[in-house]
């Protein structure tokens, strides 16, 4: 952080640990988190990890400590994240059944009265269930690990399970699918902290895919032409999706790229499927989308403002992505529900 830089905004996360929990379940997630604090200055996550015991095993045999005390009172603006847990953890000692039983209830009584309006919950894989047990579902869409939806319909009737999801955001209850899913929602919420080329950058640090995920089964522009490893491309990428609206000739993304015009184009086609005209148009169209729905700025405007020329050249890259023209972003209801967010 430079010494005139404000301070970096504070989002607290607390990290509640259960009995035998699924490791990957914290430590897939919270690498996300961690990297994002290394990415940027400008939001820092705060890691708490807090349990009714202050230590105890993992699905994996390994040995947790350190765990904090559940605390009385959740600062405002908190993320709570809830693990799932291992039915049968590695290792040769069998767990106490007795005393897990009893910390999971802890936890469940704990999450009950904790939990307030202003306090996000994020489940991971069958945590949703400690949520759904503590009420915390109902009247939400959900969903969990594949294996668990029936029991998450059972424990929160009053809920709506969604299967066949990455992660589902309701308000503010997001749940995640099985165990990796994790990664994929707390990649949401770095995108929606700290913006998407810092997702993006956490996603490649950690070489894994970044989908869009959610009730919306398109893939986000943000996110096209992203599922490669060069580092090239991804440079070009990113000078393109922090400013669509700058002037990006082949040239000039070939200096941030540090390669050969040529040499861009043909990577581009390969690597990420489309020209590099292409690229910035589909940022620059997506741009749009965000301006048409939340804004009452007229198309010229919206073109403008997007890096489009003019209209004419607005309506022409949107055709080439979209069947109908771009007024029907405010043409009914339903045509923002599909926007790009």
């Amino acid at each position: 952080m430079t010494a005139n830089a404000p301070p970096p905004i504070e989002i607290p996360v607390f990290v509640v640990v259960p009995p035998q929990v699924l490791l990957l379940d914290i430590a897939g997630p919270i690498e996300v988190l961690r990297k994002a604090n290394l990415e940027q200055d400008a939001v820092r996550f705060a890691i708490i990890y807090v349990g009714p015991s202050s230590d105890t095993g993992s699905s994996i045999g390994l040995g947790i400590a350190g765990i904090q005390p559940l605390p009385d009172r959740l600062p405002d603006a908190a993320l709570v994240i809830m693990p799932g847990s291992a039915d049968t953890p590695l290792g040769r000692e069998r767990p106490d059944r007795a005393q897990d039983a009893s910390h999971e209830t802890a936890i469940i009584d704990w999450l009950k009265h904790a939990i307030r309006p202003g306090i996000r919950l994020a489940s991971i894989c069958s945590g949703a269930l400690v949520a759904a047990r503590a009420g915390l579902l109902d009247g939400h869409d959900c969903t969990t690990h594949h294996a668990c939806t029936a029991e998450l319909a059972r424990l929160a009737p009053l809920a709506r399970v969604r299967d066949n999801r990455l992660y589902v955001e309701d308000g503010e209850r997001l749940t995640s699918a099985g165990i990796t899913a994790g990664i994929d929602l707390m990649l949401h919420v770095v995108a929606q902290a700290c913006g998407h080329a810092v997702a993006l950058a956490v996603a490649r640090y950690l070489v894994v895919y970044l989908r869009r995920g959610g009730a919306d089964p398109q893939l986000s522009p943000f996110l096209e032409g992203r599922s490669h490893i060069h580092p090239a491309i991804h440079r070009a990428q990113d000078a393109i999706t922090a400013d669509p609206t700058a002037d990006w000739s082949v040239e000039r993304l070939a200096d941030v790229a540090g390669a050969s015009p040529r040499n861009l184009s043909r990577l581009f086609n390969e690597h990420a499927g489309m020209s590099v005209t292409d690229y910035v148009n589909r940022m620059r169209v997506a741009l749009a989308r965000e301006l048409l729905a939340g804004s009452r700025l007229d198309i010229e405007a919206v073109a403008t403002r997007s890096g489009f020329a003019s209209a004419r050249q607005l309506r022409r890259a949107w055709g080439r992505l979209h069947d109908g023209p771009p007024s029907r972003m405010r043409g009914d209801g339903n045509a923002l529900s599909d926007v790009i967010v």
